[in-house]
């Protein structure tokens, strides 16, 4: 299969989360962000953390920046619901900046049928319910918004979520 512009390839997004000068990967495996595990693992370029739950990831990261390091989580979209009250000390009160890449579970641009699993219907409503700033990343075109993401996360030291919305794809 050749690559369009309209591909969503893991290089590129590796290229690119290398590019903002992250440290380690925070990351809990899951089917939506597959894409990216290949390069991710062989290139060497982060330091991998991998986690039994999502709710470990923002803690785990938190850690790193207070270490000066500058840590990525990397999870699917059903792990925000699971890991609230991370995301909540995180955001709210300890005010650091975290860049996250979450797999959008059951995306679909113009669903027909509507979506039957629930995570597409409430990941957007509870990030912005939560006052945490999201980015869609659907193409190799808009692969830049990682570092508009990492710029944000940056200035407003807060978390900022960069939803890879993509077809799962085995």
């Amino acid at each position: 299969m050749t690559s369009s512009s309209k591909d969503l390839t893991g290089d590129r997004v590796i290229d690119k989360i290398k590019e903002c000068g992250v440290t380690h990967i925070v990351w809990l495996p899951d089917g939506v962000a597959s894409f990216m595990y290949q390069p991710m693992m062989t290139r060497k370029d982060f330091t991998l953390v991998q986690v039994c739950r999502e709710g470990e990831a923002l803690p785990i990261a938190a850690g790193l920046v207070l270490g000066g390091k500058k840590p990525l989580v990397l999870h699917q979209s059903t792990g925000i619901f699971e890991s609230g009250d991370s995301i909540r000390l995180v955001a709210s009160e300890l005010r650091l900046p975290v860049l996250m890449l979450i797999g959008y579970r059951s995306w679909k641009p113009n669903p027909n049928p509507p979506v039957i699993d629930s995570a597409a219907i409430f990941i957007e409503p509870i990030l912005k319910a939560w006052g945490i700033k999201y980015y869609l990343l659907q193409s190799d075109d808009d692969v830049d918004i990682i570092s508009t993401a990492d710029m944000e996360a940056q200035k407003t030291r807060k978390p900022v979520v960069v939803l890879i919305a993509r077809e799962l794809q085995f």
